[in-house]
């Protein structure tokens, strides 16, 4: 089996990207399977064609595409990717989309077809927080999950795929208001690594509530 696990470059003025730092240190085999690493262009549309391209090189049985989110205080799990860009900054292109479906012909939404609550649970249970989130924003991010959904619905359709947000390092935040959220690389490589086990070991989801209430 293979898992190709993709990470963004820096972008937003910050000179390093903890979602890529990350993934480098990721082991090279998870649960017997390969772990095929790349980093994709914080750019509309041509982070997705970089995975697009890794899938047909590699032919991997699952793809999870990582991100940063500064602010958040733990590994988060996507949901569901919404068709469209609404860009707050400017990507690393100068691009700034707005009101603008990523796939025209595509469908409202997309829900991730990894096991999520599976992948949760199990970062949680090795000692690191870990949440289910409802919203990928609409940067990047939210791009290049829903531009991924949308390549497994029409064109690879054996394959698992979603997305997980990281919080900042602490590199990150040394600038940034006091109180800042963050977490070390090696924390973050391990819960991806725990996120990519259960991945590989859950077919199907586990049950169970991960609801909120805003």
């Amino acid at each position: 089996m293979k898992v190709l696990v993709t990470g963004f470059d820096p972008f937003g003025g910050d000179k390093v990207n903890p979602a890529y730092e990350a993934v480098k240190k990721m082991p090279e085999k998870i649960a017997g399977a390969e772990i095929i690493k790349v980093e994709v262009p914080t750019v509309f549309g041509k982070s997705s064609q970089v995975v697009k391209e890794a899938i047909q090189e590699h032919q991997p049985e699952i793809v999870i595409c990582v991100g940063q989110a500064g602010g958040r205080s733990a590994v988060s799990f996507e949901r569901v990717a919404i068709n469209l860009a609404e860009a707050r900054i400017e990507d690393n292109e100068g691009n700034q989309p707005f009101d603008t479906a990523l796939e025209p012909e595509g469908p409202a939404a997309y829900f991730t077809s990894l096991p999520i609550k599976a992948m949760t649970k199990n970062v949680q249970e090795h000692g690191l927080p870990a949440y289910i989130s409802y919203t990928a924003g609409t940067f990047v991010c939210n791009d290049i999950m829903y531009r991924l959904l949308h390549l497994i619905e029409t064109e690879f359709p054996t394959i698992r795929g979603g997305f997980i947000h990281v919080p900042f390092s602490p590199d990150q935040v040394i600038d940034r208001p006091v109180g800042t959220p963050a977490m070390s690389l090696d924390d973050i490589a391990a819960s991806l690594t725990y996120a990519v086990e259960a991945a590989i070991e859950n077919k199907e989801d586990i049950s169970g509530n991960a609801g909120t209430t805003h």
